[in-house]
């Protein structure tokens, strides 16, 4: 096996906006080289399935058909995206080693208590996509992690680390990598320390919360350019309500499910305040993180949707007490991010290297993770 391999990562988020696709040449440690990204929509209908089959989980209706359709209309609309993929960019499929496949969120339940038994659900079937494409898949990286007593996330902390190591002018500092999907995560990266040393865990909701109150009220789909939240004011007391979360007691390694958190406290506001209320919430949240550092980062680098929000990087940057600049100021493509981890951790399964750590995850023990597809000849 070659040291530097070309790979394909995948992801699509708990905000269900689609399929991201990154791919990577790298050798599953520090060396990463990003090529082109694609970034296709998931359909109207597709969102429909998916979050039916959110509910089923919720539910505890494991064997709901509803969860059956959604997990082959994402696996179809994954082989869709991979082949759209591979036409724009020029690429034959033996030029890549090997596809990263997340699979779609549904339900994430790691364990509350050291006799109990988590549970994270991803949908879409690697073998098929395997199949159909004819090139190598990794798919189920959270399952060993929880198996093995995880939390099962985050799993973008070693990413983070060779990222940061590979910039051009390295901070002489610690680092803290922000995340803002549908739940915000951070991961501290020391000034000069191997991968168990990184401390990493989701904080609270990051743009979930607020892109669920902007559907209930407006129709729309988040709030674009932070315009509603810019134009509303903080509820001091629904936030310090909100504030009162036993999760943000927890010490981490933890982690959260999309729906954790709930719209309760700020139903009776008008809708700019409580765009403004739940804004606040997450870079609070964020903040709250800063609790369990062995030392405050020096700087914080934004990636994820969130950041293309001016409200929220205002909030985050009077509350952390760090400059904060979004992921393309650190030469980083803060949108294809977590496409490209997923590439990397593909690299990383195949070569039997770790993908969680104790202090990322709780896992006992760094520990390797992934389900390999073989692709027919």
């Amino acid at each position: 096996m070659s040291d530097v391999l070309t790979a394909i990562g995948l992801m699509s988020g708990t905000s269900l906006d689609g399929i991201d696709l990154a791919l990577l040449k790298t050798d599953g440690e520090d060396i990463v080289e990003a090529g082109p990204a694609l970034h296709v929509p998931y359909s109207r209908d597709l969102k429909v399935w998916v979050r039916r089959s959110i509910k089923a989980a919720l539910e505890g209706r494991d064997g709901a058909a509803e969860i059956g359709k959604a997990a082959g209309e994402v696996t179809a609309a994954h082989v869709s995206a991979v082949e759209a993929f591979l036409d724009q960019v020029g690429l034959k499929r033996k030029d890549v080693d090997v596809i990263g496949f997340h699979g779609q969120t549904i339900l994430h339940r790691p364990r509350t208590q050291p006799d109990s038994v988590g549970r994270t659900w991803q949908i879409g079937d690697g073998g098929v996509l395997a199949d159909e494409i004819r090139i190598d898949v990794v798919s189920e990286f959270r399952s060993q992690d929880i198996a093995a007593g995880g939390e099962g996330a985050p799993f973008a902390p070693i990413y983070h680390r060779a990222l940061v190591a590979g910039m051009a002018e390295r901070p002489e500092c610690a680092v803290g990598v922000i995340n803002l999907g549908g739940v915000s995560n951070i991961t501290y990266v020391p000034e000069s320390a191997g991968p168990i040393n990184l401390v990493a865990f989701d904080c609270g909701p990051g743009n979930g919360l607020v892109d669920e109150w902007l559907e209930l009220k407006t129709g729309e789909p988040m709030d674009k350019d932070g315009a509603l939240a810019l134009a509303g004011s903080v509820n001091e007391e629904a936030l310090r309500m909100m504030l009162l979360s036993p999760y943000l007691r927890r010490k981490p390694p933890k982690s959260l499910d999309r729906y954790d958190f709930k719209l309760d406290h700020v139903k009776g506001l008008m809708p700019e305040d409580g765009a403004a209320t739940l804004t606040a919430f997450t870079a609070a949240c964020i903040q709250r993180a800063e609790e369990f550092f062995p030392e405050l980062p020096g700087g914080y680098i934004v990636c994820g949707g969130g950041r293309h929000n001016p409200a929220m990087m205002q909030a985050l940057r009077e509350r952390l007490d760090a400059p904060v600049v979004p992921a393309e100021e650190a030469g980083w493509r803060g949108d294809d991010l977590e496409a490209e981890c997923f590439a990397y951790l593909a690299v990383r399964s195949l070569k039997k290297l770790p993908l969680s750590y104790p202090m990322t995850t709780r896992v006992p023990r760094p520990m390797q993770g992934g389900t390999f597809h073989r692709a027919p000849i």
